[in-house]
């Protein structure tokens, strides 16, 4: 009997336990149980992540580039007029680019421009419409209206999935903020941004330190968006909730590291922030010797993590 109410006792212990991960499960994640469906970090792509090298050779918020020369794509739309507004030559106004790549000249007839800049789509426009009237004619404009091609996506646990128009300057907390923002279901330290590459080469995942952007102004991860970019948010889970109950200020890699504050103005060194604001009159200022300054952030060693 002793036996076998030692089994019952550890058996209720057990349900007792797993009754209590169940409950503290549903109260503390979104998610509702121990094993939530959602949307994860494939282990590629989170090794390839925290394999990046920190900060990645890449552009970001305070060093943008200009992208380049635009490859006009089907969809994009057009507006091709004479550049003098006295020019006898009449096109049509808005071209769309159709699905085979070609465009409606009207009375000039149809022509490929899908894979050209618009500088060689002006060209072509004027030689064929020279072509037609037998002269030199007044240089032809081409202009893009709607570059409907150029997209980057943003997935995962967001509040507006979807494929957006790339302007050119956009970054990826930019990206995040067009989406609609982060879910209540959003894990802040999974997020990853994935350049598009050719197949069997190596690939670029490069993780989006969300928390240190937003809070701390930290543009390291922040990075300029390109054509074809996919931002993916990935589902917060219970493990992710627990590790932030227990540690709720800690960063976890690849975006931990240390931050620095305010530079010294004797050393350069940063350090403690004391004011928020410099003394209006450094004279009269009293010189705090109790600050502790902190070394200057060095530059990692490069880093083959991405790849």
């Amino acid at each position: 009997m002793m036996h076998r109410g030692g089994q019952n006792g550890r058996g209720l212990l057990r349900w007792a336990v797993l009754g209590w991960l169940v409950v503290a499960c549903g109260c503390s994640s979104t998610s509702g149980s121990l094993f939530p469906g959602g949307q994860f970090l494939l282990n590629p792509a989170r090794d390839i992540a925290h394999q990046a090298p920190q900060p990645a050779p890449v552009a970001r918020e305070l060093d943008k580039t200009v992208l380049p020369a635009y490859f006009v794509e089907p969809g994009d739309v057009l507006l091709l007029e004479p550049a003098t507004f006295d020019s006898p030559i009449r096109l049509p106004g808005d071209q769309t680019v159709l699905v085979d790549g070609t465009i409606d000249l009207g009375r000039y007839g149809r022509i490929m421009v899908v894979g050209r800049t618009l500088e060689d789509i002006e060209l072509q426009v004027q030689a064929v419409v020279e072509a037609v009237e037998q002269q030199r004619v007044d240089p032809i404009n081409v202009r893009l209206i709607e570059p409907n091609a150029v997209l980057y996506y943003v997935q995962g646990e967001v509040n507006a999935p979807g494929a957006f128009p790339l302007i050119g300057r956009e970054t990826a907390l930019d990206g995040i903020l067009a989406a609609g923002g982060l879910s209540e279901r959003a894990a802040e330290h999974k997020i990853i941004l994935s350049r598009p590459t050719p197949p069997g080469s190596c690939r670029v995942v490069l993780p989006v330190c969300y928390r240190e952007i937003v809070q701390l102004g930290d543009t390291t991860t922040n990075y300029q968006l390109r054509p074809g970019d996919r931002i993916f948010v990935s589902t917060r889970t219970f493990w992710d909730d627990l590790f932030l109950f227990f540690f709720p200020n800690r960063s976890r890699a690849p975006c931990k590291g240390p931050q620095y504050g305010c530079p010294d103005p004797n050393t350069g060194l940063c350090g403690p922030c004391v004011s928020p604001l410099p003394p209006v009159n450094s004279e009269m200022a009293p010189p705090n010797e109790n600050v502790e300054l902190l070394p200057p952030p060095q530059p990692e060693a490069p880093h083959p993590g991405v790849r």
